[in-house]
């Protein structure tokens, strides 16, 4: 029986949060023992809005090697970056003409990202066909991705579907996947919002090249309340709530259990055993990503996940030409 696969993407804008680990990096290493994975560099999204020449070419190389370094197996999982294969860009274009300029209006991120600004490029409004295409070349089943992601994943669900009645069935529609627990890391400083590693307040997050002993500062300085007790209630008590979930998805102990070993104990205790659970689970990944970051071994890796992502997408993209009628016709060989 084939595997079912998996794909899914991670913008190279910078230094990846403990909230990117936990909501997706963590579940890759877990998903890659069960289905075929796809696990790219989405290069070609970072573009959508301007970005330093030399500071994109950093973070492209620094996310493939924390890839690598949080667990992902080369000889098991494909990772390869998306500007490296060609088909992407193409298979964008032909989905973007299947796509209504209503559809792309009404995407959430899309009003959010251009609330303000004057000049908004049109790869903004239209990179939500892209990412279809990025899902939809590998005959993707699974998609994981958070709670922000839905709206895209479903364009991309009507869009396949739209192609496959319209053309050819060519296309699987994907399901999306996300994960039950640990799917949206808060800030430290604003548990109501989503940890963000664009975020102003530089102790509101955690990224994973953190030094330990400001992983340690960060989290002692993350907000709580007033009342000391350590109990798990996402509306009253949305920051220690949020330091709970942390701490039990890094350590695997159920919540209950934590708010039992630190009954009677004050914020004090619990934010220090929770930084020293946090360092311990990101310094052997920080090792291993200075290990990769200048070294030959990764660029070998991403060379074979690129060769591999150019075969299977550049069949599906000869499926999606034929079925529109792109191109000529195959000549036979005499």
């Amino acid at each position: 029986m084939k595997m079912k696969t998996i794909f899914s993407g991670i913008q190279p804008s910078g230094t990846i949060t403990l909230g990117n680990y936990i909501g997706a990096m963590k579940q890759f290493t877990e998903l890659q023992e069960e289905y075929d994975c796809y696990f790219c560099v989405v290069d070609q999204h970072a573009i959508t809005v301007a970005q330093d020449k030399a500071e994109l070419r950093k973070n492209i190389r620094s996310l493939a090697a924390l890839y690598i370094a949080c667990g992902i197996d080369p000889d098991k999982a494909t990772l390869f970056i998306q500007s490296e294969v060609p088909a992407h860009a193409q298979a964008g274009w032909i989905l973007q003409c299947v796509t209504y300029i209503g559809e792309l209006e009404r995407m959430t991120q899309f009003k959010d990202k251009s609330h303000g600004r004057e000049a908004v490029s049109a790869g903004l409004l239209t990179y939500p066909p892209l990412m279809a295409a990025d899902i939809l070349l590998y005959g993707t089943d699974l998609v994981p991705v958070g709670e922000d992601q839905k709206q895209h994943l479903e364009l991309a669900r009507n869009l396949a579907e739209r192609f496959n009645k319209k053309y050819n069935d060519i296309f699987t529609v994907p399901e999306v996947r996300i994960p039950k627990v640990g799917a949206r890391v808060m800030s430290l400083q604003d548990p109501l919002k989503k940890m963000s590693k664009s975020d102003e307040n530089k102790k509101a997050f955690i990224t994973l090249l953190d030094d330990p002993k400001v992983i340690e500062k960060k989290i002692k300085s993350a907000v709580t309340d007033s009342d000391g007790i350590v109990r798990f209630d996402r509306d009253e008590k949305p920051g220690v709530s949020n330091l709970l979930s942390i701490y039990s998805i890094l350590e695997g102990t159920p919540i209950a259990e934590l708010e039992e070993r630190y009954d009677g104990k004050g914020y004090g205790d619990f934010k220090g055993d929770l930084a020293k659970v946090v360092v311990d689970v990101i310094k052997p990944i920080q090792d291993r990503y200075y290990e990769l970051i200048d070294s030959e071994e990764l660029d070998d890796i991403l060379d074979r996940g690129a060769e591999k992502a150019n075969r299977t997408a550049g069949k599906m993209l000869k499926k999606m030409e034929k079925a529109m009628g792109l191109g000529r016709k195959e000549r036979k060989k005499r």
